[in-house]
């Protein structure tokens, strides 16, 4: 039966929101009434929105999605049936996505349909290795156990993302503060100091003079610069659509000292982790491979896996099919060549991951060592050159009447 969201009024006049399952819109406004209230719009709710519809609805995040399958991991280990534990969680979401989402899986799990068969009519809601870690629980008979490691790798994927973005935080604040403190002083101060210096009948220094120059030329060609700017971002954007010139551009950023590895070492751990996830839940080997390729944001290293996954199609051992590539450290080769002889390779793949997470946190470390001192270093050399403008002239001025 499917679900609908809606908005209704209560007999004190209070406006409602929910998820009511019923055959049809009309039938859903007439349940409404039978309980007393006014609905005031009726929608279906997430999959089953109409197609005008879908673009403005919004997708579960990678925390609620961790949060959602954590609590339905832990209501079927406790024994629940998979339609009473999707009930429970609807009514307590306080989100009316959430909810229309967990409402419509219900409503399936009701008809019949087993929950991965579910969770694919949402392909926007959940991922493509979620449904077939589900699809593949289901047929092995441990659908709590392998939710419980569907929740354990949203929530490492989700934390991963957080302190890539908390370490690079630092560095954008400071340059967004040095380019604020550079553009306040060519804009409101250089000029007040110009006219001081307006009135001098002497050279002014050339530092001055390229100052003044600089203070002049911001206000007037400022915001050309500014749209120049932007159209270059939508131009070079729109270049590296093109998968050719997009795999160029990333393999130049991996040949880059710091930046290159920091890159490599996130995709390497996302499609590792991805990997273990998928064989520890009984995918099959070239699925998982498939699916967890897909997690690769960089193109030569997709491409590279590609490869690997036709090696390991032909019958070659992964390890061995991924040292072709050379982007992967030795140490996570030795480590999935261990789990393939001793038959532990879920295991060893989360290792791998869980060591390539480690490398990517100490990588960034030395970034945010690196860019801090350097952009303080920088801010101040600005500022130092704006200063002396300001003061040479004043110091000449000294001399002279000295």
């Amino acid at each position: 039966m499917p679900a609908f969201e809606y908005q209704a009024l209560d007999n004190d006049g209070r406006r409602r929101k929910g998820v009511i399952e019923a055959d049809s819109p009309r039938g859903a406004r007439a349940l409404l009434r039978e309980r007393g209230l006014s609905p005031l719009a009726v929608d279906a709710a997430a999959s089953d929105a109409r197609p005008g519809q879908v673009l403005f609805r919004r997708r579960l995040g990678g925390g609620a999605l961790a949060l959602l399958t954590r609590e339905l991991a832990t209501l079927l280990a406790a024994g629940l049936p998979i339609e009473e534990a999707l009930g429970a969680l609807a009514e307590q979401a306080e989100d009316p996505h959430q909810r229309g989402v967990l409402a419509n899986l219900r409503a399936r799990v009701r008809e019949g349909s087993s929950l991965a068969a579910a969770l694919a009519e949402q392909p926007g809601q959940f991922p493509e290795y979620f449904r077939a870690s589900v699809a593949a629980a289901e047929q092995s008979g441990r659908i709590d156990s392998v939710l419980a490691r569907l929740a354990d790798y949203a929530e490492s994927h989700a934390a991963l993302r957080r302190r890539v973005w908390m370490a690079l935080l630092y560095p954008l604040l400071l340059t967004g503060v040095a380019l604020m403190v550079v553009a306040g002083l060519l804009l409101y101060v250089v000029p007040q100091v110009i006219e001081v210096f307006s009135s001098l009948n002497r050279e002014l220094p050339w530092l001055t003079r390229a100052l003044i120059a600089l203070s002049e030329a911001l206000p007037r060609f400022g915001p050309w610069l500014l749209a120049l700017a932007v159209l270059a971002g939508v131009g070079i954007r729109a270049l590296l659509r093109d998968p050719a010139r997009r795999a160029s551009w990333q393999s130049l950023l991996l040949r880059l000292p710091l930046i290159g590895r920091l890159r490599l070492a996130l995709d390497t751990s996302r499609f590792t982790r991805t990997l273990g996830l998928l064989t520890g839940s009984g995918v099959p080997m070239l699925d998982a491979l498939r699916m967890a390729t897909g997690t690769a944001g960089l193109l030569p290293l997709r491409q590279a896996l590609e490869r690997a996954g036709a090696r390991v199609r032909e019958g070659a051992g992964l390890a061995v099919s991924l040292a072709e590539s050379r982007l992967f450290p030795p140490v996570t080769l030795r480590l999935i060549g261990n789990g393939e002889r001793a038959g532990r390779l879920p295991a060893m793949l989360d290792q791998a991951a869980d060591h390539e997470a480690t490398l990517l946190e100490n990588r960034l470390s030395t970034f945010v060592a690196v860019l801090g001192p350097a952009m303080i270093l920088l801010v101040g050399v600005l500022v130092l050159a704006i200063v002396l403008a300001i003061l040479l002239p004043i110091f000449e001025l000294n001399t002279l009447l000295g």
